[in-house]
This record gives structure tokens, sequence and C-alpha cells, in this order.
């Protein structure tokens, strides 16, 4: 068997959820936080066997709340990139008006070419 058929077959393994995973809210996950804040690894550790969590998923629950609580000053973007952002909106929003005129020419270009090959297409008929 090819490694990269048993790397196929991991990565699908874990990119499923578990089964027997139960679904926890923002709550439940504060709580565990709170629980297993004053923890020593070990004991962490058993608690997150008893309860089915994963030693990496409370670390991330960790990181989440930290950041959710963090100063809003912290998160607000600086002044220089509000001012790159808007650039490029104005340039994204010309551009998309330039495409957008080209778009509404091509398409009344090509119903005035079906006109004319109607038109001719009966005077042909007609001459016949």
């Amino acid at each position: 068997m090819s490694a990269s058929t048993l790397e196929r077959w991991r990565s699908d393994a874990l990119s499923q959820p578990r089964s027997d995973s139960k679904v926890w809210s923002a709550a439940a996950r504060f709580d565990a936080l709170l629980t297993t804040a004053a923890m020593d690894e070990t004991t962490k550790s058993a608690w997150c066997r008893a309860n089915g969590v994963l030693l990496h998923d409370l670390q991330l629950w960790r990181q989440t709340a930290a950041q959710s609580l963090a100063d809003p000053q912290d998160q607000r973007a600086s002044p220089s990139q509000t001012a790159q952002d808007r650039r490029r909106i104005k340039e994204l929003e010309r551009d998309l008006r330039r495409k957008e005129k080209a778009l509404a020419e091509t398409a009344a270009l090509l119903v005035l070419s079906k006109k004319l090959e109607t038109i001719f297409q009966k005077d042909r008929d007609e001459d016949k």
C-alpha cells in the first residue's frame, strides 16, 4: 500500500468530526476553562479524558477567549491600514465600473448584430 493512500485516508479521517464528540456551547467552554485553569498538566489531561475534550481544544478555547477579551484598540486597524483599504476599495470600484460599462457595450453590440443579422437574412429571403 502506498504512502499517499495512507496519507489520504488519514486526512479524510481527521477531517470528519468524531462520533463521540459533543458540541460545546460558549458557556460550557468558558466553564471548562475556569474549571481547568488552576489544574496542573496531569490533572488537566485526566479531566479532558473524562469529559471527552482534547487538550489541544482546551488550549484553542483559551486563545479564543483571550482574543475575545482583548482591548478593542488592539483589534482596530491602524490609520495607515485604513487609508490603504480605502484606496484599494476605490480602485476596485473604479475597475468594477469600467468592466460594467464594457459588458453593457458588448451586450448592446451583440443585440445590434443579431438585429442586423435578422434584417439582412429577411432581405436575402425576399430576393430569392
